[in-house]
């Protein structure tokens, strides 16, 4: 078998970078910290990491994490790893312990960030990838061009059932497409699963009687494996469209094995995605990451928002998008919607079709919508008139003097 993994980094160190490196690609292969009579030369040339780039880029006065080997300079570098494929096979939970791994821990980095995978076409074939993506959402949605205007239940937590149903009701009342449960909400006593899948269905069929389509529910079932089974079941019998899992709760394997099961699009929350992403030189870049959650079978994936209520600056974001919609391989794709959301509004519309140039995407916005001083309705229209705005070329502002609830919409979320 010649098909290789390869990894690219950034790495940080007051090592000489390629010695650093060489301990890096030893540690996640054959080597350890001593030489030991096992490991030939020939062993090595067929299973041990290969270094396929190294370039230094710059240099720093002070290391960017602490732990790390001291030296006088610390360098940073770009750097391509590859592995043979037979070490592991084409196996996404030990592709993460072949890639990551110890590398974190190791004392010759002072930082150390993966950015990029490139997998042989034999994962491909070994896991299923999205099952809906944009063209089934958009079929089982109704809405064929556009993005779908979305939103979040909230108060994300502290509604009963009762009260999320009716929220849905103005939503769907609203002109709505797509709605889901915060991440917050699961399956506690104050709402129960089963009493609001319940209740939320028979107003998003009530409405799909009125409008000819369904609006899609994305109902967090994130759990152990059992449990979401058993609600993905209940949601598909009721005639929902849509289940959503908190990846980082739920993990690779049980994204996996809910994608073998699931007769649903899966609307994959990256809550946590911090704590993996947020120091630049540590942990993981989001096309990296997003890449091992598409091949298990994430449909919808959230990339956060241009001027976002978080940390994340806009072209992470706007990269990240992007990666989700950029073919994995011509044979299967694995393309995932983007999920724009986070402090979204009218006022962030035409920015992101400028950057982004589709709107091939969902544009969830809670306060955007429910914050709007003329209600719900005018909320979603607001939304909608500020994309009409950017796929025509115009600006908000010229819209705005055509529309008052973009025009309201404006004057409470800034220009």
């Amino acid at each position: 078998m010649t098909d290789r993994i390869r990894a690219r980094y950034l790495i940080e160190t007051a090592d000489d970078p390629r010695r650093a490196v060489e301990v890096m690609a030893g540690e996640q292969s054959s080597g350890t910290f001593i030489a030991l009579p096992g490991e030939t030369p020939e062993l090595k040339q067929r299973f041990g990491a290969r270094i396929e780039s190294l370039e230094v880029t710059e240099e720093v006065a002070e290391p960017s994490l602490p732990g790390a080997a001291v030296g006088p300079v610390y360098r940073r570098a770009l750097i391509e790893l590859s592995w043979p494929i037979e070490n592991l096979g084409p196996s996404l939970p030990n592709l993460v312990a072949t890639v990551t791994g110890n590398l974190f821990e190791l004392k010759q980095f002072s930082g150390l960030r993966i950015l990029d995978l490139t997998l042989p076409e034999s994962f491909a074939a070994a896991y299923p990838g999205p099952a809906f993506g944009i063209e089934g959402t958009r079929r089982l949605t109704g809405v064929d061009k556009g993005p779908l205007i979305g939103t979040i239940i909230k108060p994300s937590v502290g509604l009963t059932a009762k009260a999320t149903a009716e929220l849905v009701d103005a939503l769907c009342h609203g002109g709505i497409d797509f709605i889901k449960d915060d991440e917050l909400q699961a399956d506690g006593p104050h709402c129960p699963f089963e009493e609001r899948v319940r209740a939320v269905m028979a107003v998003v069929d009530r409405h799909a009687d009125r409008l000819g389509r369904k609006v899609m529910y994305a109902f967090n079932l994130t759990g152990d494996l059992d449990q979401m089974r058993r609600r993905h079941d209940l949601v598909h019998d009721l005639g929902g469209t849509c289940v959503m899992a908190s990846l980082n709760s739920v993990g690779l394997v049980g994204m996996i094995e809910l994608r073998r099961m699931a007769e649903l699009p899966i609307h994959a929350h990256r809550n946590g995605w911090g704590y993996l992403s947020r120091h630049p030189l540590l942990g993981w870049s989001y096309p990296a990451w997003s890449k091992l959650w598409r091949l298990a079978g994430a449909d919808h994936m959230h990339v956060n928002g241009l001027r976002n209520k978080f940390a994340e600056p806009d072209d992470s974001v706007i990269e990240s998008a992007r990666s989700l919609l950029a073919p994995m391989w011509d044979s299967k794709p694995c393309v995932a919607m983007p999920v724009f959301s986070s402090g979204q509004s009218a006022a962030q519309a035409v920015d992101t079709f400028e950057a982004i140039g589709t709107t091939d995407l969902i544009f969830a916005a809670g306060g955007g919508i429910m914050g709007h001083p003329d209600g719900i309705e005018a909320g979603v229209k607001s939304l909608r008139q500020a994309w009409e705005a950017a796929a025509a070329g115009a600006t908000l502002e010229d819209f705005a003097e055509r529309f008052a609830e973009l025009r309201a919409a404006l004057a409470v979320y800034g220009p």
